[in-house]
């Protein structure tokens, strides 16, 4: 581990200079700093990321490029397990500054990186600091940076960045700020941030009014989400008070909680005349992290009604069904055409079950192809191997967002559609077949590694998962009445199975890695102040409210 490795090069760089001075008496605070700083900068080049403890309470992290201190005691946030979200965020706010300032091909750009304030260059925005670590990244790895503005409400945090900016020598370009983000931004309304990056601990919402006003035409706006619960369906009334949409628990729920944080966004921006243009919307481990482009446009913001809707889900078979809230009717002038009626009857024409309707959420792409394959173009740069900590975890999300049907809202689950007509698994790559073979597009989901997303209508779904029946039978009787009601009706499509050339993606023949497996015990969102960089106070924590609420039930009985 890490840790190990700093050990025993710490006590290899003490015996070394034991063997030059016999005198012990040399380790002073300064000494002991240079003899550390060397240990450090070794373990780094074994793990890009790690933290290590050190005197006074103190604890060293190290990512990418920066390397800085956080106080235990005065508990700035910080969690490892997000390495991904901030190297992602470096590539893609890189590539936005060299379409923004035309800096030329990425490969050029890289060689430029480094600590220099570009006096023509952007404004960045970090309006939830912590600790400065991803200010302190963007100053040292991404070029045509002008000024960077790293806030946090807390005293404590504003002294740990104002701290970590001069020790890694970009104090010129980071600036630190203590207030209330939203303050801090509606105070800019004017003055504009070409980027906007919001990182919450939950929800972004109480952000997203000012965010949105104080961004340039055209600026980038960065959001991270993590109160997934509310996003994927366990507290729908929650959704619709924060984000304006009710979730639904499906299978699709990860891509339904992208296009409803997008919904949101979308919303906030139409009130002043603004709209959104999606560039990447990823959800990963237990966050989505968007980047939209936000545009000034009166006429274009008004026509966000025909790129948001509805979806109907059957409680059943989990059929689903999307709609739009409009329409514009093509000609001189274009004119608005508001939807009839619901896309589907009172019972599913399946399995004779009700609906549940979700939503409005955006249905429109939520990734700019193009820009996706500009990321994936720069990410095939051999400087970008060694820059990024997560580089094949980067690269292979990327392969697969860009093989994504764009056009295509939500997707069904492989091992579920086997479930509900109580047939065996086989694999993935006969379903996709049968879609191919069938004339209808199919491609994979980098939300879920068993996605069905295609453009086949339900009813030719459920031919074939008829036929995959009887290609994987399973001894049971079936008794399930959703499975019985299925099966029991005749298909109208032939199916056929038989393997189609392009039914395995490409990202999946390279072997890339696509879905990575737990990065670490009890990773996840962490807890708020100290317990995100104090492992044993966390776990009692964890302990001490494991059935919290049956506890208190019995207590209350007894």
């Amino acid at each position: 581990s890490g840790a190990t490795w700093f050990v025993y090069i710490f006590i290899i760089q003490f015996k070394i200079n034991l063997a030059i001075d016999d005198n012990p008496s040399f380790i002073t605070q300064g000494s002991f700093g240079n003899q550390f700083h060397i240990c450090v900068q070794f373990v780094v080049r074994l793990n890009s990321r790690m933290v290590s403890d050190v005197e006074n309470g103190e604890t060293v992290v190290q990512e990418g490029k920066a390397v800085l201190g956080v106080m235990g005691n005065h508990g700035v946030f910080y969690n490892p397990v997000q390495q991904f979200n901030r190297d992602i965020s470096i590539h893609v706010i890189q590539s936005y500054i060299n379409e923004k300032l035309g800096l030329g091909p990425i490969e050029d750009v890289l060689e430029k990186r480094g600590i220099k304030r570009e006096a023509d260059g952007i404004q960045i925005l970090e309006a939830l600091s912590a600790s400065g670590l991803r200010s302190i990244r963007y100053a040292k790895e991404l070029a045509g940076i002008k000024k960077i503005t790293a806030n946090d409400w807390s005293q404590a945090a504003v002294a740990c960045i104002t701290k970590n900016a001069i020790s890694n020598g970009v104090d010129d370009i980071i600036t630190p700020s203590q207030g209330d983000a939203t303050a801090v931004m509606y105070a800019n309304k004017k003055t504009k941030f070409d980027v906007v990056d919001l990182d919450p601990y939950g929800s972004p919402t109480p952000f997203l009014d000012s965010a949105v006003q104080c961004l340039s035409d055209g600026g980038l706006l960065c959001v991270t989400c993590t109160d997934m619960a509310v996003l994927c369906g366990n507290a729908a009334d929650s959704c619709r008070a924060k984000y304006g949409s009710i979730s639904l628990r499906s299978k699709g729920c990860h891509e339904m909680a992208l296009r409803i944080v997008l919904n949101s966004i979308e919303t906030h921006a139409n009130r002043y005349g603004r709209y959104i243009e999606p560039l990447l919307s990823l959800s990963v481990d237990f966050y989505v992290r968007l980047f939209v482009r936000v545009r000034v446009g009166q006429n274009l913001a008004k026509s966000s009604i025909a790129k948001v809707g509805n979806v109907f889900v059957c409680t059943g078979c989990e059929s689903f069904h999307t709609i739009r809230s409009g329409s514009y009717v093509s000609g001189p002038g274009s004119k608005l055409k508001l939807t009839h009626g619901p896309p589907v009857g009172k019972e599913c024409n399946y399995c004779g079950h009700s609906h549940v309707m979700g939503g409005p959420f955006w249905l429109d792409p939520i990734h700019n192809r193009s820009f996706v394959s500009d990321l994936i173009s720069s990410l095939k740069n051999d400087m970008a191997k060694d820059r990024y900590g997560t580089y094949k975890r980067m690269l292979g999300i990327l392969s697969v967002v860009e093989e994504e049907l764009p056009d295509v809202p939500l997707y069904y689950i492989h091992d579920r559609l086997s479930s509900l007509v109580r047939a065996g698994s086989g694999k993935i790559n006969e379903i996709r077949s049968a879609i191919l073979n069938g004339g209808f597009r199919v491609s994979q989901s980098h939300c879920h590694r068993l996605a069905i997303k295609t453009d086949a209508p339900s009813d030719f779904i459920w031919d074939m998962m008829r036929a995959w029946k009887h290609k994987y039978p399973t001894s049971k009787e079936t008794k399930e009445p959703v499975a019985i009601a299925i099966l029991s009706k005749e298909s109208s499509n032939k199916i056929s199975f038989e393997m189609h050339p392009n039914a395995n993606p490409v990202s999946r023949e390279a072997q890339l890695v696509r879905f990575q497996i737990n990065p670490e015990k009890n990773w996840g969102p962490k807890m708020k102040s100290t317990t995100s960089i104090c492992p044993d106070e966390e776990n009692e924590k964890r302990k001490r409210n494991q059935g919290k609420y049956t506890k208190n039930k019995r207590k209350k009985l007894e």
